[in-house]
């Protein structure tokens, strides 16, 4: 009888939870990202002084991307034409510009995203809800990882966390994520918003 009941308990639990979470393969993830074009999401960011932040993100794969932080900050931070430029909202001066392939959002914003490629993950995981992905520019590892973490059916990308050449993370946490829209070309322009802000 003991074992009868059992047996009732755990079809019942299956039956339940027809789709428990587990950890996806790296080919599955690389082709979510490779087949996500378009992103509009909220985001709150933290940084490791424990400062938060919050504003719209715009994502154009491959190698667009728009960062606009909400008041009081103001900031914004473009990625287009291999370039990432950093405005500060409260200074009219020019934008602080980096190469994109000397930032973990390289891997990101590829134009093909293999994560099986060789010595670009250097981390796999499972929390008991997300697949966890740590992963690197293999030319360039130097540059510091980026740490992604999935959700499980469907896959969708919910946070990611940069860490820098110097260890510094920040955290970027997805909110009201939406796909597949359309962005004037102008939304990832780093010239035309230097004219704009008159620089």
């Amino acid at each position: 009888m003991y074992k009868k009941f059992t047996a009732l308990v755990l079809a019942a639990f299956w039956f339940c939870h027809p789709a428990l979470a587990e950890k996806a393969s790296l080919d599955v993830l690389s082709g979510y990202l490779n087949d996500l074009k378009t992103v509009e999401s909220e985001f709150v960011q933290q940084s490791s002084d424990g400062s938060v932040q919050t504003g719209t993100l715009f994502i154009q794969r491959p190698g667009k991307m728009r960062f606009e932080y909400a008041p009081p900050q103001r900031a914004l931070v473009l990625a287009s034409n291999n370039a990432v430029a950093i405005f500060d909202g409260r200074s009219n001066g020019n934008p602080e510009t980096y190469p994109l392939r000397r930032t973990p959002l390289s891997v990101l914003l590829a134009k093909n995203v293999n994560l099986s490629s060789a010595d670009m993950v250097v981390g796999h995981s499972f929390d008991g809800v997300h697949t966890v992905v740590t992963a690197q520019d293999p030319k360039t590892p130097e540059s510091g990882q980026i740490q992604l973490k999935f959700s499980d059916d469907p896959v969708a990308l919910k946070e990611w966390v940069i860490v820098d050449e110097y260890g510094t993370q920040t955290t970027v946490r997805l909110k009201a994520v939406q796909t597949g829209m359309s962005f004037p070309r102008s939304l990832f322009d780093i010239d035309s918003e230097r004219r704009r802000r008159g620089q």
